[in-house]
Order: C-alpha cells, then structure tokens, then sequence
C-alpha cells in the first residue's frame, strides 16, 4: 500500500550563501514548529497547498523566512505518500517572497512514516469497538497512533545541508512492552494488544545532517498528548515513555532493546553530536504530563538546555489572558503553547536541545508582542496559524582543525 511507503526526497538544488559550510566553524540554525497543518481526510493538505493564498501556509512560511533556520522539524504536518504535499509547501509557499520576506530554499527534505492512523486491529481504547473505516475519532482511537487517516498528525524535516539518508534509523515499530521499565497501565490492554502495540505515536527518528565534515544526528519526534484518557493515564504514560526514550538512547548506546526499523540494535554512540527536537507534550513543572520524563531528559549530562529559548510575548500573554495561568510556577518567558486558560493554559512544550559539545550561541522563541507588526503571525485564539509558537537555538560547529587546538 503506498501510504506505507517512507518518503524520502533529496532534490539537489542550488546552494545559497547560507548552504553547506566550508571546513571552517559555523554557526546553524536549529528549530522545531507545530505547525498544525494537519486536516480531517487524507490528501486535503496536499490539495489545499495547490492554492499559492492558503493563508495558514503563508503565515508559517513567514514565520521560516523570517527566522530562517537552516534544519526545521514541522510537527503535525499531515503525511502522504508520495511527498507532495511538503514538495508544495516549499514550492507555492518558501519559494516565494511576500509582504517584504525573502524566500528560503530548503533542497532537502525527509518525510517520515508516521504510526498516526495506523489500525492496530484491536480496541485500544476499550470504547468497546474496533473500528477499522478511517474518517471517525472511534478509528483513529484504536490506531497505533491517533489519527483519523493514516498520515495524520506526522512530521517533516526540512534541512539546507545535506541529509545522509543511508545512515537515517527509525524506531516507529518498536515495541512499548520492549522499553525497561515501561509504564504500561496495568489491566488496560489485552495481552495480544501489548504482543503489537508499538511505543512511538507517530516515530522516534534519527536523521544525521552533514555540516561540512561535521554530522550532527536531529533526533526528532512528537510524543502523544498526556491527555484525552481516564485514570488509567495510557496517554500520560506513554507520552513519559516517549520522552524517555531519548534518555535511554543518548545513555545505552550497547542496547540490544533498541532495535531500529531495519533491525540495527543499540543507542547513540557516545561520540555523537545531535539535537533532540520536537513537540514533546510535556512542561517540567505545568500541566498534566508526568513531569519526571521530561525533568530527567533536561538534566541529561549530554545534551544542555541553556540559554533557554524565551520570548516577551509569553509572558504578555499569560499576564492578559490570566486564567490558570495565574496560578502556574513555570515561567511564562519559556512558554511555546498557548492553550485553554481554563484549563491547560500556556505551557512549554516544544524543544531544540542540542549536545554538550555544540554551544548554544542564541536561542529564542517566536512570540512578539502585540504591539509588534509581526504578532498578526501567531495572534490569539481563533489563532490564524498555531497554538504553538516556533523554537530556534543557533549552535556552534567547529572545524575537525579547530577542535584539534581545543
């Protein structure tokens, strides 16, 4: 079936003057955006980006070209089979320059399979059905991933250097009974349910960029949200164990449970430089996620998460708005999701956390103020592009030579 079939498109293109580095240091650009360009039926993403005045998909195309990250992962961003739908973002959207943006060329792209909508074949959900028409919240409650369409809610990597797509690995047929310590409810699923059920919602990808001499691996992915569940928790527990997982790989990098797609077992070599990126659905210290994955991941010794991304227009928001808001302990300059004040309130959810060993130079999350012209790009609720707000962190590489003399 083609909706199963991984996209991968590497168009090679002319490079500009922020392409592929030379041997010398560079600093890039890192950033992560839901985007919310998800839609209810299969194939209407890719038909609405046919027309050049889709306004959702001018507004984050300004948002990139505005901000111009040279590597971005785009969380729910409605997957198809043959990648056109990305291949027309870049085409009728980053291409062209609007309204004073320049255009931002991204030659390379990859396009995941994603476990969202994907039938399981049981009731997963234990409504007490087990429906298998794509379309319904009662479908997509019972797929590996929820979705109501296989392909909904994906992701998509867009990149200015080079993927190195025979080294990429993914892990979205990984087992959740196979993670040490998972924290499966108890009673919840059927024993033939747990044989099949995998733990990514959507996939836990490795996807090494090449910088010039340097590979820096984006570990990306988009755990399920921690609620839409009862007292059992499956969601909060498995959005932890999603979270988690990045833990487990950046620490056991001899793990025969790790076992990728194509059958490679293990973690990431303790050698390696990366970025963790991602809607990962979970605030150290707010909201309804189990906090202790997340906690845990921040303090990992590989990676750093200082100067924390911030913006001034969080916390305008959380101050007007009020609501919960009032009563959180996160600070609002961090926050990256503006949510119900009734009840979730606005949160820090998404990530951009490289390794120890490439330095933050500046970091920053796109929320202007509202008296900035550029605030009618994020706006507030109905919002005119997404509930969430995007991510960026510049990293230093330095040369093999320069690395050498350190």
């Amino acid at each position: 079936m083609r909706c199963f079939v991984i996209v991968m498109i590497m168009l090679f293109w002319a490079r500009d003057a922020m392409g592929e580095s030379s041997a010398a240091a560079a600093t890039v650009r890192f950033a992560t955006f839901n985007v919310s360009m998800f839609r209810e039926a299969a194939g209407q993403l890719r038909d609405d980006l046919t027309d050049p005045q889709m306004t959702q998909a001018r507004l984050a195309a300004a948002v990139l070209q505005d901000l111009r990250p040279d590597v971005v992962l785009l969380n729910e961003f409605d997957w198809d089979g043959d990648g056109e739908a990305i291949r027309l973002f870049r085409q009728n959207f980053l291409a062209i320059g609007r309204d004073g943006h320049q255009p931002l060329d991204y030659p390379y792209a990859y396009v995941p399979l994603t476990n969202t909508g994907v039938h399981s074949g049981f009731d997963l959900d234990l409504d007490g059905t087990v429906s298998s028409r794509p379309g319904s919240r009662a479908y997509g409650g019972d797929a590996f991933g929820f979705g109501q369409f296989p392909g909904q809610y994906g992701f998509a990597i867009l990149s200015r250097y080079p993927i190195d797509t025979a080294l990429i690995r993914t892990f979205r047929l990984l087992r959740w009974k196979d993670m040490p310590g998972a924290l499966i409810p108890v009673d919840w699923y059927s024993p033939e349910a747990l044989a099949v059920l995998r733990l990514s919602s959507k996939n836990h990808v490795d996807v090494p960029v090449r910088v010039g001499e340097r590979v820096v691996h984006v570990l990306a992915s988009h755990p399920t949200p921690p609620t839409f569940d009862g007292p059992e928790d499956r969601n909060g527990a498995r959005n932890a164990d999603e979270i988690r997982f990045w833990s487990l790989y950046l620490e056991q990098p001899d793990a025969a449970w790790l076992v990728d797609d194509s059958g490679r077992a293990g973690g990431l070599p303790a050698d390696s430089s990366f970025v963790i990126m991602g809607d990962l659905n979970s605030d150290p210290v707010d909201g309804d996620s189990r906090h202790g994955a997340i906690r845990e991941l921040l303090a990992n010794p590989r990676l750093q998460d200082s100067p924390v991304p911030r913006s001034s227009g969080g916390v305008e928001q959380a101050r007007l708005q009020a609501g919960v808001n009032t009563s959180q302990t996160g600070n609002p300059a961090l926050d990256t999701a503006d949510f119900d004040d009734r009840n979730a309130g606005n949160l820090r959810l998404d990530y951009v956390l490289p390794s120890v060993d490439l330095p933050i130079e500046k970091s920053g999350v796109f929320w202007p103020e509202s008296s900035e012209a550029s605030f009618a790009l994020v706006g507030t609720y109905p919002f005119p592009l997404s509930d969430h707000r995007l991510v960026w962190a510049d990293v230093r590489l330095a040369s093999p030579v320069e690395e050498s003399q350190e």
